[in-house]
Order: structure tokens, then sequence, then C-alpha cells
């Protein structure tokens, strides 16, 4: 195990539909593979005392998706955030959750299962979980610019630490460390200001796919990295 643990770790889950088409299976049933997966996952982190995990579950610009795929992942996000099983989980382990992104497009029985578990675990504190569902990263940073003019905020008030406030990651660290499974190389639009300078990891790994091992060498690399922020300092 490594003996260096990021504080706050991003995810990439990719690959769920590749993984089912390579099995002659319904291209949506990679996506169930992917969400019991993601327990897993998150159960392996806590386990190694990683203290924030911000996964991306679905981009503004899935919304392009299919209307079937799109109302599937609604549903999926439904169940699993009402699953009381889950529920008493969060509760037990001190998890908070917190889903970030456009909420105003999201159905508005997912909207309720979102304000339940979002109200039932805003007290916990020893592990916090934050769900990207209709989020983009461009998206993010307009909303925090709009904020700032409705405010009628002075020029002079707006530093890099004052815009962060806004940002729907408000009062979080910024992320060590990203990993993305699937073997795609990019970052899709997701938290652009915020992991300006987390160190990167790409996994071949099509994520149902992805194992307690593939977490293990993702943090190894991770330890081995020389952290400069932009500068010559080392951290």
């Amino acid at each position: 195990m490594s003996s260096v643990i990021p504080y706050h770790i991003v995810l990439f889950p990719d690959g769920n539909r590749r993984w089912a088409r390579e099995r002659g299976l319904p291209s949506l049933w990679g996506h169930e593979e992917g969400q019991q997966k993601f327990k897993e996952f998150l159960s392996w982190c806590k386990k190694r005392g990683v203290k924030i995990l911000t996964v991306f579950g679905f981009s503004s610009e899935n919304w392009k998706r299919s209307k079937e795929e799109v109302i599937y992942l609604m549903e999926l996000f439904k169940k699993g955030l009402s699953d009381k099983k889950e529920i008493k989980s969060f509760q037990r382990e001190g998890v908070r959750v917190k889903i970030i992104g456009q909420k105003e497009r999201l159905p508005e029985s997912l909207k309720k299962v979102i304000a339940n578990v979002e109200n039932l675990t805003k007290d916990n504190k020893k592990f916090h979980l934050n769900l990207a569902v209709s989020y983009g990263g461009r998206w993010d940073i307009i909303q925090a610019v709009r904020e700032i003019m409705k405010k009628r905020i002075p020029v002079q008030k707006i530093t890099e630490k004052f815009f962060e406030n806004y940002l729907s990651t408000a009062g979080l660290p910024s992320p060590d460390l990203v990993i993305r499974a699937g073997g795609e190389r990019r970052f899709s639009n997701f938290l652009l200001w915020q992991a300006a300078y987390s160190e990167l990891y790409f996994s071949k790994t099509l994520w149902p796919d992805f194992t307690e091992k593939d977490l293990e060498e993702a943090l190894r690399d991770y330890a081995n990295r020389q952290r400069r922020f932009g500068g010559d300092h080392k951290v």
C-alpha cells in the first residue's frame, strides 16, 4: 500500500458501454455494472484514508445521448441515492454526500432524492462524496462569474481564492489525484479550474473491470510523483 495517500481523488469511471458491448450485452447494462464497481471503489478509498472523492457521473454534454440512455441513467442515480441500505452506510461511516452540477435540468423525482440524501448527510464529517451530475467545468466557471456579478463585487476583491468560493466545490481543497479508467486521455470538461495542478493517472482498464489492484497502482504512481504546482518547489 502506498505511504502517500491523496486527500482528494477525482474519478472518471469511463468504459461502461464498451465493457457491455465487448460481452455482447446491451450497452446500458454496463452502467449498472459501473455503479456496483463504484460502491467497491468508495470502500477502497475510505479504507486507505482518502477523505474526499469527486466522481464524474453525468456530464452536461451527456444530455446529447439517446433519450433511452438518459432516462436509464437518471433512474440509476435515483435508485442509488435513495437506497436505504446505502444511506444507512453513509450515516454509519460519516459520509457527506453532495451533488454538483446543473440540478435545475434534472427530473423532479431525482431532485427530491438528491435533496433528501444531502439533508440526511449534511452533518457527516469523516468523508466527503461529490457526485457530478449534469456537470461541466466551463459551466462551473461561468456560473461562478454570474454569481459574483449579481452581487456587484468590486473587481479588486476578486482573487483566485475568492473566486473558488463561488465554484460548486466551494470549501473543499483542490484534487490531488485524478484517475481516469477506460483508456481515454482527456479531461472532458471536468473540474477545469479545480484540477489545474492535480496529478493525472490514466488506466486502460474499462471501469467495470477496475480492481483494487488498479487503484493500488494509481496510488503507487502518485506516491512517486514530485508535485511542483507550476514552480520549482517540491511537495
